[in-house]
């Protein structure tokens, strides 16, 4: 579930009230373990993997409600008032409210300094300062990226020499809204923990170009002198798309990396490990190899695959975080040898969608995690209304002995995830709601509206399967 498809009232879910409010009804019904897409700024199509950071989170997810009772924000501040769909999420909307009243708090909370020792131990670290820079040199050039600003502003990172001191409140701001994203994440991860429920963070392999990840780290990347990339990302053609997907991101330097001692990977490997129980890595296959498309190419269609030292890369990773949990989004690489062989030799759970799978003789094995279906495929009854009626018959007879024939489709394939071999079984809250693919999350291959704009706009379907879910998970021996 992703935390911006939460209920708010603040526009878009996030940290408040509906967080605890929905980690008290998966631990209910017996979940012990809640995955969530990235937290970090979204990017370009309000997409969560082309961050703006592989640090900093997302300011539209910092609650108001929460910096009230903080003593930051007055009483009885201006509720949102949606004019859209309460289903949908109005990213722009949601930020022009936000953003008013966390400029704010950030007032009060610098006026007040009550947090003085807490807060410059999390203000030191070294990219907290950095992305404020970032976003006030965006900010004062249009939210241009930052390959695109004068070239003075555009090498402070390397040289310092521009004076930002006009700039200084726009900073401050940016490093007070990081501050809080941490403080009240961290005390949802404590009140999850408590409540026996893991959280999976989900760590993209790629980052944005318009990144302080690039910005501050050219080095790290295949550019060109003007921060440009020669290269980007995607996969060749498959079964979403027939020109493949052409991602964007730019494509890492993996000799410059492996060099620099994987300090790259290393560092954000360590922090999300302590925003996180467990990771999962996006695009696993990446790291053996990947599809590198040269930048003037309009489509994904003519890359080449390129080998990654990702057996080094883990050696290093295990030997300097050996307690550290991480699991493997495989999805295309889970029948190439090199990836095979990267999963099993650091002994990572691979993943099993049964969108893909039911139909096919792939065995489902204990080491997998088992999904009805990812934020990137249609919900299992959108899927369902998409068959014809020869392939809705098959899909009927590959659920045979898994609830009643005249049960609703979706629980029936709940029961069969559940009813697998895997280690892990996770299922999407709109599966568990049997909704229709106006709830599915996003087209791979696509940018934009609908895309990442679901949102749940009442818990109340949701506390309605408690009972269902719960003795489902007992029945087959996920809970006790």
């Amino acid at each position: 579930m992703p935390l911006a498809s939460l209920p708010s009232d603040e526009g878009v879910g996030g940290m408040g009230d509906e967080a605890y409010r929905f980690i008290d009804i998966a631990a209910d019904m017996g979940f012990s373990v809640w995955q969530l897409l990235p937290l970090n700024p979204l990017g370009f199509g309000n997409s969560p993997y082309q961050p703006y950071s592989s640090f900093a989170g997302d300011e539209i997810y910092v609650s108001l409600a929460m910096l009230q009772r903080d003593g930051y924000l007055p009483e009885g501040f201006e509720p949102y008032a949606c004019t859209g769909d309460a289903d949908r999420i109005d990213y722009p909307a949601a930020r022009e409210y936000k953003e008013k009243y966390l400029r704010i708090a950030a007032k009060n909370f610098y006026a007040k300094n009550s947090e003085k020792k807490a807060f410059s131990a999390f203000a030191a670290q070294d990219w907290v300062y950095k992305f404020g820079v970032f976003l006030a040199l965006k900010s004062q050039n249009g939210m241009r990226a930052w390959n695109e600003w004068p070239v003075e502003q555009r090498d402070w990172i390397i040289d310092g020499k521009y004076d930002l001191t006009h700039l200084k409140d726009e900073i401050d701001y940016g490093v007070f809204v990081q501050y809080m994203f941490y403080k009240q994440w961290m005390k949802i991860k404590k009140y999850a923990n408590s409540k026996k429920l893991k959280l999976m963070g989900d760590v993209p392999f790629y980052v944005g170009i318009d990144s302080l990840d690039v910005w501050s780290g050219r080095k790290n990347f295949l550019l060109n002198k003007d921060g440009h990339p020669d290269f980007i990302a995607g996969v060749p053609p498959d079964i979403f798309n027939d020109d493949g997907q052409r991602w964007g991101n730019p494509i890492y330097d993996w000799d410059y990396i492996k060099a620099d001692g994987f300090k790259f990977w290393l560092d954000r490997f360590g922090y999300n490990a302590g925003l996180f129980d467990i990771l999962r890595i996006d695009h696993f296959r990446a790291f053996d190899t990947f599809w590198k498309v040269p930048s003037s190419c309009p489509t994904a269609r003519d890359g080449v695959w390129v080998k990654a030292p990702g057996f080094e890369f883990f050696h290093l990773l295990y030997e300097k975080m050996p307690d550290i949990k991480i699991v493997a989004e495989d999805l295309g690489g889970d029948d190439v040898p090199g990836v095979i062989a990267l999963r099993e030799g650091f002994d990572l759970m691979g993943m099993n969608v049964a969108n893909f799978t039911i139909f096919s003789k792939v065995p489902t094995v204990v080491h997998q995690l088992i999904y009805t279906g990812t934020h990137d495929n249609e919900t299992v009854l959108g899927w369902y209304q998409s068959m014809d009626e020869a392939g809705r018959k098959v899909f009927r007879s590959k659920l045979k002995g898994f609830g009643s024939p005249h049960e609703h489709i979706a629980k029936r394939m709940l029961r069969y995830v559940f009813g697998s071999v895997c280690a892990m079984a996770i299922v999407p809250v709109a599966d568990i709601l049997c909704l229709d693919n106006r709830a599915k999350l996003n087209s791979p291959g696509t940018v934009g509206s609908p895309n990442w704009e679901w949102r749940l706009s009442s818990f109340s379907p949701l506390k309605k399967k408690v009972k269902f879910i719960r003795e489902l998970l007992i029945e087959t021996k996920r809970a006790k």
